[in-house]
């Protein structure tokens, strides 16, 4: 009944459709089966895409030839970009997206994508020889034979649903689990362990009252996250408000009257959930000196009044959560679409891969998104895309695509992921890349494209796109650095702004360098200034005013890049025999020889390994 396939795709969430396109895209035959096709890219949590620094992943996957930034634009329904008041490292742009339409978009792109096949189906079993995968086996006896095989099963392994004391299989409410896999991977010699997150309750919008509530409105010039002229902002006439609200003692009251019948406490959960998304019941049990907890109000897209109720996720008894609901601000008449719940997954610690994403223990085996112990939707499809690109280079005999820390956010995730591990739900901030000065989401297509290009995923056009904005960039920073401005030119914005007026000509770079001047700012205040920069972008503007305020910062960090990259130029051969080095310590040798690091750079970060291990590495690799 079926072909032989180059690459078969095991769920169809986030991680799986990335992965799926980018390998059709490079010319690999995929398959892609999911338990129900009209559940394609789901959004199972908040409609929404980016933040604080999952925006950054967004543009990421965009510069990479991904559809996420394309799906998330075409859907959008509100933008805003985040941390306005920081520095430019920490700017991340967010969308409100319509549920419906973000799936239905998705859908319609793999339909178009060549080389893409759909099978609706469970696949129950791996089909593997002498250590190599060979193919799956699903729920209705079908066996599909593959060169390579991507597992990205999201919540769905073993999955159990919790809402207080009821509880039952289930990978998303309403959606059976799936079951057969992990008993197959034990038996194949992989660690697995439990992880869990949880959702709240969906609200009918026409039952609130949004007038004891705070209103938050989109940007009021709203950008996007794809650099594709395909796509366009949001009409800001037409943008949705989310709203703000709180809890109060009263809700927290009846909250803990429930907990004597929630999962968690009654320790019926066994696994971790996400730290920095607790539920509203670990909430005011770990932070009890709170006297409110803030609730974002969201719409769930254009033509629907339900409302996800973001900051108010529980597992308590539904009827423990719609009393509680309706002791918050504006929800005093709520009407419930259904309770929020928890669930509990399979994952797999993902120091069992590689940073290709393949495992180490089955060749041409792949693991994406949730299964590797992350949560959040742009996590899951930046580690869909790799995989999906690096199946691709295995069955083709090509070199394996692996994305530094200094070149990407979702090099940072990986890398984080393969050599330390996660026991909780990783998620992606800003603190966790120690170069996020390089790594805005502002130059994502000027790091990448080039990149995606060589690979066969980012257009000509697209490449083309990104060396005009480098040569824009370049000459509005070469005018700025050889442009002088006289006292009388500019002492009058200095003196608007509340900054120093200078005594003697000064270049423009270095007026600029004020904490308190914009580029903006001198456009307006000098004819001269407007007159060489109008003709320019915004986006290649912005990325000189980025480049001249940072000089030195930037400078720093790069210089950091080209210290940290010489370990990484110093790789370890496939078959270095890590145990036989009796001056490592035990540990180092254990875990330098389970997780096999490509280079003395990788082996440095693994948890355990401390200097002076490096220090024994390199002497025996001759340095």
């Amino acid at each position: 009944m079926f072909n032989k396939y180059n690459v078969v795709v095991v769920g169809a969430g986030h991680a799986g459709c990335e992965a799926a396109a980018a390998a059709a895209n490079l010319g690999s035959s995929v398959l892609l089966i999911t338990m129900d096709m009209n559940k394609i890219a789901q959004m199972s949590c908040n409609p929404a895409m980016g933040g604080i620094a999952k925006g950054q992943i967004v543009r990421e996957i965009d510069a990479l030839g991904g559809y996420s930034g394309l799906v998330s634009d075409k859907s959008t329904i509100q933008f805003r970009m985040l941390n306005l008041s920081k520095g430019s490292a920490m700017w991340s742009p967010r969308t409100q997206n319509d549920r419906m339409q973000f799936s239905a978009e998705w859908r319609e792109r793999l339909e178009k994508t060549p080389n893409v096949d759909f099978w609706q189906d469970m696949v129950c079993g791996l089909i593997t020889k002498n250590g190599v995968v060979k193919g799956v086996v699903t729920g209705m006896g079908q066996r599909v034979e593959s060169d390579s095989v991507i597992l990205t099963n999201g919540t769905f392994l073993n999955g159990i649903i919790h809402i207080g004391t009821k509880q039952y299989g289930g990978g998303r409410i309403g959606e059976k689990a799936s079951s057969g896999l992990t008993e197959q991977l034990i038996e194949l010699g992989f660690e697995s362990g439990r992880m869990k997150t949880g959702t709240p309750p969906r609200i009918d919008g026409r039952s609130l009252n949004y007038e004891n509530m705070e209103r938050q409105d989109g940007d009021f010039n709203p950008k996007k996250f794809s650099y594709s002229i395909e796509t366009s902002p949001v009409n800001i006439e037409k943008q949705r408000c989310c709203w703000i609200t709180y809890t109060n003692e009263k809700v927290h009251e009846i909250l803990r009257t429930g907990f004597d019948e929630s999962p968690m406490y009654a320790g019926r959960i066994k696994g971790l959930g996400p730290r920095y998304c607790p539920s509203i019941e670990d909430k005011i049990n770990r932070f009890a000196e709170r006297e409110r907890h803030q609730i974002f109000v969201e719409p769930e897209g254009w033509n629907t009044v339900e409302i996800y109720v973001n900051g108010f996720s529980t597992s308590l008894p539904d009827h423990i959560q719609f009393k509680a609901i309706r002791l918050i601000p504006g929800f005093e008449n709520a009407k419930m679409f259904r309770p929020g719940y928890a669930i509990e997954y399979d994952y797999f610690p993902p120091t069992q891969l590689k940073l290709t994403l393949e495992t180490h223990q089955i060749k041409n085996l792949f693991f994406a998104g949730q299964i590797n112990g992350t949560t959040g939707y742009e996590e899951a499809a930046c580690q869909g895309l790799i995989a999906g690109i690096n199946a691709h280079q295995n069955v083709h005999q090509k070199e394996a695509f692996i994305l530094k820390r200094s070149e990407a956010y979702i090099g940072v995730l990986i890398d984080d992921l393969v050599n330390k591990g996660t026991d909780e739900p990783y998620r992606m901030f800003t603190s966790r890349a120690e170069y996020r000065l390089l790594l805005r989401q502002d130059n994502a297509d000027i790091r990448l494209t080039e990149i995606s290009n060589k690979l066969g995923l980012a257009s000509d056009e697209r490449l083309e796109n990104v060396k005009k904005k480098i040569s824009d960039t370049n000459q509005i920073v070469q005018y700025f650095k050889k442009t002088s401005v006289t006292p009388s030119q500019i002492n009058p914005l200095l003196n608007e702004l509340g900054t120093a007026e200078i005594q003697q000509n000064y270049k423009l770079e270095q007026i600029l360098s004020r904490p308190q001047v914009t580029l903006k700012d001198i456009q307006l205040a000098l004819n001269s200034v407007n007159d060489f920069i109008a003709p320019f972008e915004e986006e290649a503007m912005l990325q000189a005013e980025i480049l001249l305020k940072y000089e030195g910062y930037l400078e720093k960090e790069i210089l950091m890049v080209e210290k940290m990259n010489r370990l990484e130029g110093l790789r370890i051969n496939d078959d270095f025999d890590f145990l036989s080095i009796q001056s490592l310590s035990s540990e180092a040798r254990e875990k330098l020889n389970k997780q096999k690091p490509r280079t003395v750079g990788q082996a440095a970060r693994i948890s355990g390994i401390s200097p002076a291990d490096v220090s024994v590495l390199l002497v025996h690799l001759g340095r």
